[in-house]
């Protein structure tokens, strides 16, 4: 079996924010397509100093307030196609989806330890415990750690018989500061309520880099090659490169992307609208 990879790391060109999206609408058609087709997809993904907010996040008292301490910090806001919470993005971030038909996964605990698999054959010099860590950004039963400091946060979403099952990883980079920006905007966006209604009171000391628990220099490129022969060797398959591009246009995929596209658009009205 051969599993199509799609790389969109970093650099890139995010000049504008609607370039921001395409990662959330490429990742709503793989699913479709990867449940009617039975096809496998690995997906790499980066954004530029970019908050990516859920739902729920739009729903705080003080939006306004919390979206203007995110531009102050340097980080462009945008609304995911998911629920749950908030985390950030930069270079040294590494987001993850494997994509796959619901065929391979009866239930979503399943899917998630599908990640939890991968990631523990990826980088085997430390255990990789999956539970919550409550005071992370974007908390969840499958946070990965190492240490007890979070590494990584998971999140799945389900579109017909499609399943992505998605990470972010931070491998390298000021993880403190990362959690700093997020606590920060969850402190003006709810003030007293802070830490309450299922929102984090974050603490950025409860997570980390892969860099710092290993102690050892590790970029983006090489967590990725890790994860590649890992998924490799797991599912017993071959990988086929493939940019985003191609692939939408060699199976007729424009137009579905870009209603998917479209739907990221209306998502983010809000946060232009508290611009305004």
């Amino acid at each position: 079996m051969t599993i199509e990879m799609i790389d969109q790391m970093l650099p890139f060109d995010p000049q504008t924010t609607e370039n921001r999206f395409l990662p959330f609408a490429l990742t709503d058609v793989l699913s479709e397509y990867a449940g009617v087709h039975h096809q496998e997809f690995l997906h790499f993904w980066q954004l530029p100093d970019t908050m990516i907010l859920g739902m729920k996040d739009t729903r705080v008292s003080y939006f306004t307030e919390g979206i203007s301490a995110l531009t102050t910090a340097g980080f462009q806001p945008i609304i995911r196609n998911s629920g749950g919470l908030g985390v950030i993005n930069d270079a040294g971030v590494l987001n993850v989806s494997w994509i796959f038909p619901k065929t391979l996964a009866a239930t979503t605990d399943a899917a998630y330890q599908r990640m939890v698999d991968l990631m523990r054959e990826a980088f085997p010099e430390k255990e990789i415990a999956a539970y919550e860590i409550p005071n992370s950004y974007c908390p969840g039963t499958f946070d990965l750690s190492m240490d007890g400091k979070k590494i990584a946060g998971t999140a799945q979403r389900r579109i017909k018989a499609g399943i992505a099952v998605m990470m972010y990883l931070s491998v390298n980079g000021d993880q403190h500061y990362r959690g700093e920006v997020v606590r920060t905007f969850y402190q003006r966006s709810l003030k007293e309520q802070f830490g309450t209604n299922g929102y984090p009171a974050v603490e950025p000391t409860s997570m980390t880099t892969l860099q710092d628990v290993l102690q050892r220099s590790f970029s983006v490129s090489e967590a990725a090659s890790r994860l590649q022969e890992a998924l490799m060797r797991l599912t017993k398959s071959s990988l086929s490169p493939v940019t985003a591009s191609e692939w939408v246009e060699k199976n007729d995929q424009a137009a579905l992307l870009e209603a998917r596209m479209t739907s990221m658009y209306q998502r983010n009205q809000p946060i232009k609208e508290s611009s305004q």
